[in-house]
């Protein structure tokens, strides 16, 4: 099939595409279980399980995981001898923050300026439909040249490892030659990019408590602890005076050593205000990709509007730690609870609570697949592919490599800065689904023809 033939082809999908995501995009499938409304994020898993139905899967399955949620999994037969390619996405998506900053509703598709806005629409319900509007390319022209495996999780943003258990307690179940994971981004929009390494996290809750119930603060401020006050000097504790984190422990001098990030193109990018420095030190890549960064994720204390003048008897903060490779994950939740205790001012009892997380990973970007992928994104893009880091984590994407060692692990996805994924008004650019559908399609075909023969597809 000629490269055009398929690029037309890609471009007719995508009313289907838009389509499909709009029905996955209406699921309010969010990872906090207090936060989703009645079944939704089951009502996405079967929504996925039918589509895949649909596009010609076998062996569809939705799987219970043990922490308590879904994850839908398919096969779909190559011809005999191909390798087996792992399709990745995930259907559980961050909370709207605050709905009524969001310029359309956060669940319903609205185009808008080019781009194609809601919750989940780039990360990482748009990943799946990535997946799919490739397959359906390839399926128009003769079929699907790799045995394709596909897996939609739903506990990603949670980070609580259900689907990494389930994998482990069935090993052969994700076994592949390659994995294809579309959840990472470009580095910019029309710059194709394959995501090399990613940070972990750790994520904990961090309780305060110094008095039985709270107080006038004017018959018992001055000498009784506030918990309020304890909890924010702890939180001073965690960065230095540069804005660097200062958790020991956790190594903060890593350096960077490929494609850098002009500072004028990340102040953009993250929209930080005329006037407003940057945080920490060394070059913006050294900072994001390869350094620890911890950030309030929230605080549980009395707003300002109806606040009273009162001590407080307990506060509570929810932060997430990024780790960068090379950092043990347990080793690094050790050193953050550490470090909060001991940061505890007035003997105030703390109580720190896990609440989730994922190890560091780094690819191998002299394999097969990644040659495979350069070709495919020139062909989509006509420009060469980048290598960049992520600030952000995969978890999954450890215990992949530990079940597989010799799977080569390709990251891709729709989650380019302009995607303001995790914050209001998220976005996808349709252009770059139609173009990194196009080169998934291209690449499954190089992989295809450059990975060796396979006698029997890895089920």
């Amino acid at each position: 099939m000629s490269a055009s033939r398929l690029r037309e082809t890609v471009a007719a999908l995508m009313p289907q595409a838009r389509g499909d995501l709009a029905e996955l995009v209406s699921y309010r499938s969010i990872a906090d279980p207090r936060l989703s409304l009645g079944d939704e994020c089951a009502g996405a898993a079967r929504w996925i399980a039918d589509a895949l139905t649909r596009d010609g899967f076998s062996d569809v399955a939705v799987l219970d995981t043990p922490d308590g949620t879904q994850s839908v999994y398919g096969f779909l037969p190559g011809p005999a001898g191909a390798p087996t390619v792992l399709l990745y996405a995930h259907y559980d998506v961050q909370p709207p923050l605050e709905e009524s900053a969001w310029l359309s509703p956060p669940f319903e598709l609205t185009e808008r300026d080019g781009r194609w806005y809601g919750r989940g629409a780039a990360d990482c319900k748009g990943g799946l439909i990535m997946h799919l509007t490739a397959l359906r390319a390839l399926r128009d022209h003769g079929g699907v040249p790799v045995n394709v495996k596909i897996i939609v999780e739903g506990s990603e943003e949670q980070g609580t490892g259900g689907l990494e258990r389930h994998a482990e307690a069935h090993p052969e179940l994700l076994a592949a030659d390659a994995v294809l994971v579309g959840d990472a981004g470009n580095f910019r929009a029309g710059t194709p990019t394959v995501t090399s390494q990613l940070r972990g996290m750790t994520m904990v809750e961090v309780l305060v408590e110094t008095l039985k119930g709270d107080l006038h603060s004017g018959q018992f401020g001055g000498v009784a602890p506030d918990a309020l006050a304890a909890l924010i000097r702890m939180l001073d504790s965690l960065w230095d005076g540069t804005g660097a984190t200062a958790i020991e422990g956790v190594g903060a001098d890593g350096v960077w050593e490929g494609m850098e990030y002009p500072e004028e193109l990340f102040r953009d990018d993250a929209g930080i205000l005329d006037g407003v420095g940057f945080v920490g030190t060394g070059t913006v890549a050294d900072r994001l990709w390869a350094r620890p960064s911890v950030n309030v994720m929230g605080i549980d204390c009395p707003p300002v509007v109806g606040g009273t003048p009162s001590l407080h008897a307990s506060a509570r903060a929810k932060l997430a730690l990024r780790i960068p490779s090379g950092v043990d994950v347990a080793k690094a939740t050790a050193a953050l609870t550490y470090h909060l205790e001991s940061a505890a001012p007035w003997g105030a009892r703390v109580t720190v609570t896990p609440r989730g997380n994922g190890g560091a990973f780094r690819a191998d970007t002299s394999s097969t697949a990644y040659k495979a992928m350069a070709a495919a994104m020139l062909s989509a893009y006509g420009e060469a592919m980048q290598i960049a880091g992520n600030g952000g984590g995969i978890p999954l994407c450890n215990t992949l490599a530990r079940l597989y060692p010799e799977a080569e692990i390709l990251l891709i996805g729709l989650n380019e800065p302009e995607a303001r994924i995790h914050a209001v008004n998220e976005s996808v650019s349709p252009d770059e689904l139609e173009r990194l559908a196009l080169a998934e399609a291209h690449f499954l075909q190089n992989y295809a023809a450059s990975a060796p023969a396979q006698a029997a597809p890895r089920l």
